[in-house]
């Protein structure tokens, strides 16, 4: 018999001590949900504050005179125009969402970036992507002047999520003002490269050189917080004693899972994957010319996005009560003439939302009707061979049940990630 080895997070003692529901994922044993349940887990995140163990993500750092040049090439977002509305180029203290694809214009993985110094850039993938995303990397590097090292299993991550977690963080921080001074949604302040804290690092109450980061995967106001691993179950905890009274709740996978489908965020290697990137909710990613009739740049995939002729098509859609469906090339999505079209990507019950009328509201909408208690509904992706339209009702069908959807462009209402710091204190 062959033996699969699973990784583990240096938090996963302390998972199991308090009775976390354990699966597999991306190679590593973590917590699915906590004895409070997925449910009071998701709505905490949209209520107060959620803490997440993310440490099995993986960080990648390129340094060296030609890092921008490797990173253009290789990553989708040009990082000469991506900040703001008036496409500034990427800067120190600044992130950018994108996707690393191969020839065929499929991806690799998606991924955030940081600029943390002139000729620094760090990479933040999904778990178990640090060693394939580097080699891919170092086949593209032949002739740069740069290096690429793959920090997996070398920090410490964890997620505060919410409109309370800035408050929380304010209790933690050693000098809480001048850390959220000027620190607008993907920036970051302090950075550990794997060994060692920089001079410049964000320190918490107790010393911790941390490196924080106005980033996050629930489409909530919140932060990731990088340490060295040895650093990580001490501040885990101290964020829990601190947060306390303020109902920071721990939070598992399947929580993360239908707050980010509900923000409309894809999971990597299932809403986005082996096919062409391009016809999907999240194509601001590809460097776009204004009129999107072609691209600003070289990079891998072009030629594929450039020349390939008939694309699929992914949408959101978000169902009119809490029933699902299976996810899986087996479920179909059938038009309103009973034409099969496609498959569903993703299917989950977004719990915090509900419809009254034709408008959905979030359990944190401000304009909620009165006594609004939102029953749940199910939501997710759907790939089809065909375009639709916005308002479109289609039938999404896995053989065990038959669900309508409604085709929307958007589906949790009055997030809050991109809120203004002061507004959240």
């Amino acid at each position: 018999m062959i033996e699969i080895s699973q990784k583990t997070t240096p938090l996963h003692d302390w998972h199991l001590k308090r009775g976390a529901h354990m699966a597999l994922f991306g190679g590593y044993d973590m917590p699915l949900w906590y004895p409070s349940g997925a449910k009071q887990e998701h709505l905490a995140v949209l209520t107060g504050a959620g803490l997440f163990d993310t440490s099995h993500m993986a960080v990648i750092l390129v340094e060296g005179p030609g890092a921008l040049n490797l990173l253009q090439l290789c990553f989708s977002k040009d990082l000469t125009a991506c900040i703001g509305k008036d496409k500034g180029p990427l800067t120190v203290g600044r992130c950018a969402y994108g996707v690393f694809l191969n020839d065929r214009g499929h991806v690799i993985d998606d991924a955030v970036v940081s600029q943390v110094a002139q000729e620094l850039y760090m990479i933040v993938v999904n778990a178990g992507m640090g060693d394939p995303l580097t080699r891919h990397l170092e086949s593209h590097a032949t002739g740069m002047d740069v290096s690429i090292r793959d920090l997996t299993g070398g920090i410490g991550k964890m997620d505060i999520q919410g409109p309370l977690s800035a408050r929380v963080l304010a209790r933690m921080l050693r000098d809480p003002n001048e850390v959220f001074d000027g620190m607008v949604y993907f920036s970051f302040k302090g950075f550990f490269d794997g060994t060692s804290s920089l001079s410049d690092s964000v320190l918490l109450s107790d010393g911790t050189p941390i490196m924080l980061s106005r980033t996050g995967y629930t489409g909530e106001f919140g932060f990731e917080l990088f340490m060295e691993s040895r650093h990580i179950e001490r501040v885990w905890n101290m964020a829990l004693e601190t947060g306390t009274n303020l109902g920071l709740t721990v939070c598992g996978l399947a929580a993360r899972d239908s707050l980010r489908t509900g923000a409309v965020l894809p999971l990597s290697h299932q809403d986005i994957g082996p096919w062409p990137f391009i016809n999907n909710p999240w194509d601001f990613a590809l460097p776009f010319t204004t009129d999107k009739t072609g691209f600003t740049k070289k990079f891998i995939g072009r030629e594929a996005l450039e020349k390939g002729t008939d694309f699929e098509y992914i949408y959101p859609f978000a169902g009119f009560d809490l029933r699902k469906v299976s996810p899986g090339g087996a479920t179909m999505v059938i038009d309103s003439k009973g034409a099969r079209i496609g498959s569903v990507l993703t299917c989950v019950t977004e719990i915090g939302i509900d419809r009254a009328g034709d408008i959905i509201y979030s359990i944190a909408s401000p304009d909620r009707p009165e006594g609004f208690k939102p029953r749940g509904l199910s939501c997710g992706f759907v790939k089809v061979t065909r375009e639709l339209s916005y308002g479109e009702t289609v039938e999404l069908k896995d053989g065990k049940r038959s669900i309508q959807a409604l085709i929307t462009d958007d589906i949790r209402p009055d997030r809050t990630a991109r809120k203004a710091i002061k507004q959240m204190l």
